[in-house]
């Protein structure tokens, strides 16, 4: 792969969210051409470079990574170098370190160039198989740990448009208790779409009322990752 102009690319590369089939053509010839993968999990990303027979090297980029492996990433591009960035799943720099770097190589290295090859988002395909109105939606990303979770809920039971979220399989159930609760002290009419493990084997989208979504939750086994879309009616 040549550099544009003499210009090197940061091609931001959308990967499967789960189905390995779940790719595009240019994303693999993007991960096979350019000179380097940056990638939350080197682990992960094997496994679709492997599928595809992808020799590319792998470099660690993940949102505990400091200062001077940015500061590297920038070298290599100063140096020429065609970089792809990678989430473990789905399209970088949606609620993932991505964004920082991006950032960081645009005030730094202004002329490098930013290319996205789009491809599998979990909000894109929430958004989809919702069944609700979602020509506007809000997104906000993970709920906080523990800091400021009432005033991300209240934001979420009082948005006028649906909203998009995402969480782990550790604290869904507590997640969909606080939501319950808000809703009756505010006496709203909410309808839930919980869709788990998109496009992986066990994949399940839960659909309902809070409380019937999360009655099919506690009588289910709680793995892999969630995506939640909220609409009142």
């Amino acid at each position: 792969m040549q550099t544009s102009n003499g210009v090197s690319q940061l091609f931001v590369t959308a990967t499967p969210l789960g189905n390995l089939k779940d790719v595009t053509l240019r994303a693999l010839d993007v991960l096979k051409e350019v000179d380097l993968i940056l990638c939350e999990d080197t682990r992960v990303t094997k496994k679709l470079l492997e599928r595809y027979n992808i020799k590319t090297p792998l470099l660690s980029y993940h949102q505990h990574s400091k200062i001077p492996k940015l500061d590297h990433i920038l070298e290599l591009l100063k140096s020429g170098k065609n970089l792809a960035l990678v989430s473990d799943s789905g399209t970088p720099g949606v609620s993932d370190p991505g964004a920082k770097l991006i950032e960081f190589v645009q005030v730094r290295l202004p002329e490098t160039k930013i290319v996205p090859v789009p491809g599998a988002s979990a909000l894109a395909a929430v958004a989809s198989i919702s069944g609700f109105p979602m020509d506007r939606f809000l997104f906000l990303g993970f709920p906080p740990a523990k800091k400021k979770r009432k005033k991300f809920f209240e934001e979420v039971v009082s948005s006028k448009y649906p909203v998009i979220f995402y969480e782990s399989p550790h604290r869904i159930i507590k997640t969909l208790k606080e939501l319950q609760l808000l809703t009756k002290n505010y006496q709203l009419k909410t309808k839930l779409v919980v869709c788990r493990e998109l496009t992986k084997k066990f994949e399940t989208i839960y659909r309902g009322t809070v409380e019937q979504v999360l009655y099919k939750l506690e009588k289910s086994q709680i793995k892999g990752e969630f995506v939640v879309v909220v609409d009142k009616k």
